[in-house]
């Protein structure tokens, strides 16, 4: 796709080692962006920057060291990106989880806490520098999944995964994303930071390897590539047209109508006002299951 150069832009991309996020990331960089790639594997983020050596140089990527189901880490990946002193002009929330079962370090069930709540807490973190890069944008990587979804059972966030293939609690994790973009552009309003929710079609990428054979081979028959799911995601995140757009759900590089529930403005404010208290009041320290 055709996208305006980056020169001098600085993005931070979680998830950038595989999947969209590593396409997202080296796409960026090859327009000129100065690219973070935040992840657990370093390793696998040293084969994307050493990937990124064999194009005709013209941004740069670094590595910043995240496990978004401690927010202990996710705290400390924000610090390390504050203390470089830098702005940031595009925070891409990508990484995600689905049919991964179990609790996060500090307690929340899995789904939810990765594919949510450490992404809450790492662009509160953030947006010091968020505003220091205005105009910016943050892009939360969501789904169409959303639309299964009744609502946000807020109980289910303070134990282990209780659905079979942790499919309600994806959904559910999918519609927070949808909800949370909604309520940063509200809270964002007059700032220059713009937020979008971005549905990259189902893709075939590592974010299914916990969902069991042979479901996973049987709903990777229709998903797309790569490099097509992260079209989406980079249409926002380098646009003109979606400059002065905030809090829109994208599918096929379109704002589309999320669900009825997706819209509920009260449901936003519920989940962010929680959210808050769960990522500023919890003793971090803690470790639970």
């Amino acid at each position: 796709m055709n996208i305006n150069s980056l020169n001098n832009r600085i993005a931070l991309i979680t998830g950038g080692n595989s999947g969209i996020g590593r396409c997202t990331a080296l796409e960026l960089a090859r327009n000129g962006a100065h690219v973070f790639i935040a992840c657990r594997d370093q390793g696998k983020a040293q084969s994307v920057i050493d990937e990124f050596s064999t194009f005709p140089m013209v941004g740069k990527i670094e590595y910043l060291n995240l496990d978004l189901s401690d927010l202990n880490s996710v705290k400390n990946c924000a610090r390390e990106f504050v203390s470089k002193g830098l702005p940031l002009h595009l925070l891409i929330n990508n990484a995600g989880v689905a049919g991964l079962k179990g609790l996060t370090q500090q307690g929340f069930e899995m789904t939810m806490g990765v594919n949510h709540l450490g992404h809450f807490l790492l662009t509160q973190e953030l947006m010091p520098s968020l505003l220091s890069g205005s105009p910016s944008r943050i892009i939360n990587v969501a789904s169409r999944a959303h639309v299964y979804a009744k609502g946000i059972n807020f109980e289910s966030f303070r134990r282990s995964t209780d659905s079979k293939l942790g499919i309600r609690e994806y959904c559910e994790s999918k519609l927070a994303n949808v909800l949370f973009t909604k309520e940063l552009a509200k809270r964002l309003k007059g700032t220059g930071v713009s937020s979008y929710a971005v549905h990259p079609g189902v893709v075939a990428s590592s974010l299914w390897r916990e969902v069991p054979e042979p479901l996973r081979a049987l709903i990777k028959i229709f998903m797309v590539s790569n490099n097509k799911g992260a079209r989406t995601t980079l249409h926002c995140a380098t646009s003109s047209r979606t400059a002065f757009e905030s809090g829109d759900y994208y599918a096929d590089s379109r704002s589309k109508k999320p669900s009825k529930v997706a819209l509920d403005t009260n449901l936003a404010a519920e989940l962010w006002t929680k959210s808050s208290q769960w990522v500023n009041d919890y003793d971090l320290t803690i470790k639970k299951g």
